[in-house]
């Protein structure tokens, strides 16, 4: 009977075995939290391996992966707050994107950034932050928009000219950023969570997550570039 369900789902055997191995690795990355390299977004560097789980496995079973990552490797190396709980579902968000946006599903990327940067935009606080401290995550909804004319116009297949390994997985990537940043800000944890007050998080905005953050993104992006294809490559053979 399980083993049917998991097969209504998609996930076959073979499947459910990736997910365990990509999880595995997963729980490595989230656990590992390197001296000077944990500000910003993500502690540990989960943030390395989440674009690509995405990008192999496909949307669903990349979130499925990465959640058992994350929430396994959060609780072998607690982080500062159990808070971080919550903020971690940004990472298995992100493989979900990641696999949408190398699957060609640009649209519901589309709808996830714009549904949540209005939520952000709507709440009052926004108006007090610096608009410099979401640079990276706007710049990604433009290249989006940008990516979504042209498959519109041109058909989806033109995706393969705008270097796929790499803009899904930067696009991921601030989709996880902004889903933190959804949750911090117009649902006002910062202040439920952690008793900020608006002057104290006008001042978290401007630094240093602005610049680490984005360089996270970066080096996440050029290994997903790297590795993903070569992955990709791999299981083709096996399967064959």
């Amino acid at each position: 009977m399980g083993q049917q369900k998991s097969q209504q789902l998609g996930f076959g055997s073979r499947k459910l075995a990736m997910i365990g191995i990509f999880a595995a690795l997963g729980i490595i990355c989230d656990a590992l939290i390197t001296p000077g390299f944990s500000a910003g977004v993500w502690f540990g560097v989960i943030f390395l391996i989440s674009p690509i789980i995405g990008i192999v496995l496909g949307p669903y079973a990349g979130f499925m992966s990465t959640f058992i990552a994350v929430m396994i490797g959060h609780w072998l190396v607690p982080r500062e707050s159990s808070y971080e709980f919550i903020f971690t579902l940004g990472a298995p968000v992100g493989s979900m994107i990641a696999g949408f946006m190398f699957r060609g599903n640009w649209k519901r990327v589309i709808a996830f950034f714009t549904l949540l940067l209005i939520g952000y935009f709507i709440a009052p606080i926004s108006r007090l932050l610096p608009i410099w401290g979401m640079w990276d995550v706007f710049a990604a909804y433009v290249i989006l928009l940008i990516a979504g004319i042209i498959m519109s116009f041109r058909g989806s297949e033109d995706i393969k000219r705008l270097s796929p390994f790499a803009l899904s997985a930067f696009i991921s990537l601030e989709a996880d950023v902004l889903l933190r940043i959804f949750v911090f800000v117009p649902l006002q944890t910062y202040q439920s969570f952690y008793g900020l007050t608006p002057e104290v998080l006008v001042a978290l905005w401007s630094v240093p997550a602005p610049i680490i953050t984005p360089f996270k993104v970066l080096l996440s992006t050029f290994v997903a570039t790297l590795l993903a294809p070569q992955i990709l490559h791999i299981m083709e053979a096996v399967r064959t």
